[in-house]
C-alpha cells in the first residue's frame, strides 16, 4: 500500500512540475509583463529599473526556480489588470468553482447512478429507453447551449430560478464565502450546477448501465439467484457494488474535469468563480493570472486522481493480490 502511494505520489510531483515549466513559459515568453504593468509614459530607465526588480534580467533556471518556490507558497505574483496579489484573487474565487463543483457532482452521482441502475435491470422498458434519449441530449449538447435554454425557460418564460450571479452569501471563517445558508443562494446554484453536472451524469449513467449489463450475466450473480436470494439483494449488493468500481475512477476524473472546465458554465451565468476571471484575464492577457489558474487546476485534479487511486486500490483486492 505504501510503495503504490509513493509511486502515485512521484508520478504527480513529475505532472506537476511539467504543468510548472508550461505556466512559467506561459508567464516568461508570452507578451512582455513590463508592457502591461507600465504606461506609454513611462521611459526605458524606469522600464529597465522595473525590469530588474522583478527579476526578468535573471538567467531562466533561477527565474523557474524562483516561479516554483513562490508558487509552492501560493505566490503567483500581482494581477496587471486587477493590481493586487494573485492569492489573494484567487481566495475570494475559489470558494464560488469549489461550491458548484461540489453541487454538480452531487447531482451527477445521486441522479445518474439510480438512472444507470434502472437502465441496465430494465433494458426494454419505456423508461430505460426515455433514460438513454435524455442521455443522448445530454451528451450531444454543448454546455453553454444547455445553459442558455435553461435560462430560456426556467428565468426567462417561468421566472422561478436567476439567471446569473451566486445570490447572497455568508461569510464563514474570515474569507470562504457559502450560498447554502441562503434561500436566494441555494436558488442560484440549482441552474448552473444542473448544466455542469449534466455531461457527468449522463456518462456515469451509461457507465452504470452498460456495467450492470455485463454483470448480471457472469457465474457469481447466476450463483447468487440460485441460492435463492431475493432480486433486491442479488442487484444492489452484489452486482451494484461490483459496477462501482470503474464508477470511481470515473468520477474521480470527472469532479477534476469539472473544477478544471467550469469556465463556460461561469461564463453563461456570470457565476464569480476562477474559470470566469480566468477569461477576463484572456482578454486582458492577465498572465500571473492564466499562470495561477493553470497551476491551481492542475494541483487539483492530480490531488482527485491521486486521491482516487488509492480507494481503487483499497476498494478492488484484484490490486492487492497482484501486487502482493
Amino acid at each position: 500500500m505504501l510503495g503504490f502511494a509513493m509511486r502515485r505520489l512521484v508520478q504527480a510531483m513529475i505532472v506537476m512540475l511539467v504543468v510548472a515549466l508550461l505556466a512559467f513559459t506561459l508567464f516568461r515568453f508570452v507578451g512582455d509583463p513590463v508592457n502591461q504593468m507600465v504606461g506609454v509614459e513611462t521611459s526605458l530607465e524606469q522600464r529597465e529599473a522595473l525590469r530588474e526588480s522583478l527579476g526578468l534580467n535573471d538567467p531562466v533556471p533561477v527565474q523557474f526556480w524562483r516561479f516554483i518556490s513562490n508558487a509552492a507558497q501560493f505566490d503567483f505574483g500581482t494581477s496587471y489588470q486587477f493590481r493586487q496579489p494573485v492569492s489573494d484573487l484567487f481566495a475570494k474565487r475559489i470558494p464560488a468553482t469549489l461550491e458548484l463543483s461540489f453541487v454538480s457532482a452531487l447531482f451527477a452521482l445521486i441522479v445518474g447512478i439510480p438512472m444507470g441502475v434502472y437502465a441496465g435491470l430494465n433494458r426494454e422498458s419505456a423508461v430505460s429507453k426515455l433514460f438513454l434519449s435524455v442521455s443522448l441530449v445530454g451528451i450531444s449538447l454543448p454546455t453553454f447551449l444547455i445553459g442558455i435554454l435553461l435560462i430560456f425557460v426556467f428565468s426567462v418564460n417561468l421566472q422561478w430560478l436567476p439567471s446569473f450571479g451566486r445570490g447572497e452569501t455568508v461569510q464563514i471563517g474570515g474569507w470562504w464565502t457559502t450560498g447554502f445558508l441562503t434561500v436566494s443562494g441555494l436558488k442560484a446554484l440549482i441552474l448552473p450546477s444542473i448544466t455542469l453536472g449534466l455531461y457527468q451524469m449522463t456518462l456515469i449513467m451509461r457507465l452504470i448501465r452498460a456495467e450492470m449489463l455485463e454483470v448480471i450475466r457472469t457465474d457469481y450473480i447466476k450463483f447468487a439467484r440460485a441460492r435463492g436470494l431475493p432480486d433486491r439483494l442479488v442487484h444492489f449488493r452484489h452486482a451494484l457494488k461490483n459496477t462501482l468500481i470503474p464508477v470511481i475512477t470515473i468520477t474521480g476524473l470527472q469532479l477534476g474535469a469539472i473544477i478544471a472546465f467550469a469556465t463556460i458554465t461561469e461564463t453563461v451565468f456570470q457565476w464569480p468563480g476562477m474559470g470566469l476571471m480566468f477569461l477576463q484575464a484572456v482578454q486582458n492577457v492577465d498572465i500571473p493570472i492564466m499562470s495561477a489558474y493553470l497551476l491551481l487546476t492542475a494541483f487539483l485534479f492530480v490531488s482527485i486522481n491521486f486521491i482516487v487511486d488509492i480507494l481503487y486500490f483499497l476498494i478492488d483486492p484484484r490490486l492487492r493480490v497482484e501486487r502482493a
